[in-house]
């Protein structure tokens, strides 16, 4: 299969860890270019820089994004007007409007589109979700404790710190509890998205989970954890010795070359959107 030429926008420090590397790899994609609004950034990720959008639109046939909420669901649209396809990070916009604004782009452009949940492309997190689908889940509960939002800390970045753990890390626990223990039909939150965020959710099989959030904790802290309880059984998810990476970059290029979606599309991310819009709602300012 032809490598998928895919653009970049955005060159900030995952986009120097993750997308480039990623891209740039191959064999399934590589990195035909990168726009950024600091040019002098774009240049040290080895691929072309330019200097208009639309001329890096010109040199690829995707376009994955590494900026913040906001300028994804600007940028995301104009790129499913151009018939490209999105490679788009979690969240899918700042807001629920935004995000509607880009899943329905994709909609009728018809253009392929793929979440980067990155917890969902590891082969320990499938193994998980195989073991929860034989189990009869019926409860399940959730803990990512970081001081992410602390200090001079890489991650401290504006939106982050206007918006917390809830748009940030929420995305890819929502999403993961969503998988393992059915849909999500009904949210209730307390707490504090710059502080301590706690999240009640039921799931359309009745089940019920529950998650805890935070991005401003100090000290030595324990791993992330992931554990769903069934009838038959329970299961947890271990930590990662593969690279998810690799499978991203493997799917998106099946997914823009094989069409047919995937199943992290942004019609997905409009609706883990929803659950944090609502859950949003509800916590203190």
């Amino acid at each position: 299969m032809e490598p998928v030429a895919v653009g970049l926008i955005g060159a900030g420090p995952w986009a120097r860890e993750a997308h480039a590397p990623m891209l740039a790899k191959g064999p399934h994609t590589r990195l035909a270019g990168v726009w950024a609004r600091r040019p002098e950034n774009a240049a040290l990720l080895g691929a072309p820089v330019f200097t208009r959008v639309e001329e890096l639109f010109d040199a690829c046939e995707a376009v994955a994004f590494c900026v913040p909420p906001a300028v994804q669901a600007e940028f995301a649209v104009r790129a499913a007007r151009a018939g490209k396809a999105l490679l788009l990070e979690k969240p899918l916009a700042d807001s629920l409007d935004n995000a509607r604004r880009v899943a329905d782009a994709v909609a009728e452009t018809g253009v392929a589109s793929q979440m980067v949940l990155t917890l969902r492309y590891a082969t320990q997190t499938r193994t998980f979700l195989a073991r929860c689908g034989q189990i009869q889940p019926f409860g399940g509960h959730a803990a990512n404790i970081s001081g992410a939002l602390i200090g001079d800390h890489p991650y401290a970045t504006p939106w982050r710190l206007q918006r917390g753990v809830l748009l940030d890390v929420g995305p890819h626990v929502i999403d993961l509890l969503d998988a393992a223990l059915g849909p999500i039909t009904g949210v209730r939150a307390h707490g504090n998205p710059l502080g301590w965020t706690g999240l009640l959710l039921e799931h359309e099989n009745g089940g019920v989970s529950e998650v805890s959030l935070c991005m401003a904790a100090v000290g030595d802290l324990p791993p992330a954890t992931v554990a769903v309880y069934g009838r038959t059984g329970n299961a947890v998810l271990l930590p990662f010795d593969d690279d998810p990476l690799e499978t991203i970059a493997e799917e998106f290029a099946q997914t823009v070359r094989g069409g047919g979606g995937h199943p992290l599309d942004a019609a997905h991310g409009l609706r883990i959107q929803k659950i944090i819009a609502e859950a949003e709602s509800q916590l203190a300012p």
